[in-house]
């Protein structure tokens, strides 16, 4: 097992490692679906839903945060961990309209989703054309 901990990182390490570096906010709270919407007004808002146990979710998330081209004061930076928070992650989708996947990137502005993609697709995405 010490190899796919290598490559994939452990359950309880991965996390914390993937997450350094980047603005993070944790998305937990159904609330806070209401607070981006209303953000997005005036700040590009970014959502990444991310399952801890899919070694490919865990791949496209280091490509993603090793890529990561904009600065905090350019975008919101939302995380999902879709096993702790299957009911935001749920919501997100009923709000903003977009069928569940995982993993997945979702860009909101003015209160919509106006870009999203998922799996490998993910890294390939040009943040900056949506800023």
């Amino acid at each position: 097992m010490g190899i796919f901990n290598n490559l994939f990182g452990g359950q309880n390490d991965g996390e914390k490692k993937e997450q350094k570096g980047l603005p993070w906010i944790s998305l937990t709270n159904l609330s806070q679906l209401e607070v981006i919407s209303e953000k997005s007004k005036e700040k590009t808002q970014i959502i990444f839903k991310h399952s801890t146990t899919c070694g490919i979710s865990r791949m496209v998330l280091n490509m993603f945060t090793s890529g990561y081209p904009l600065e905090e004061k350019q975008a919101d930076l939302y995380f999902i961990d879709l096993h702790a928070n299957r009911d935001v992650s749920n919501e997100a989708g009923y709000k903003f309209q977009v069928l569940h996947q995982s993993p997945q990137l979702l860009i909101i502005k003015n209160g919509e989703a106006v870009f999203h993609t998922s799996h490998g697709a993910i890294a390939d995405a040009d943040l900056t054309k949506w800023i």
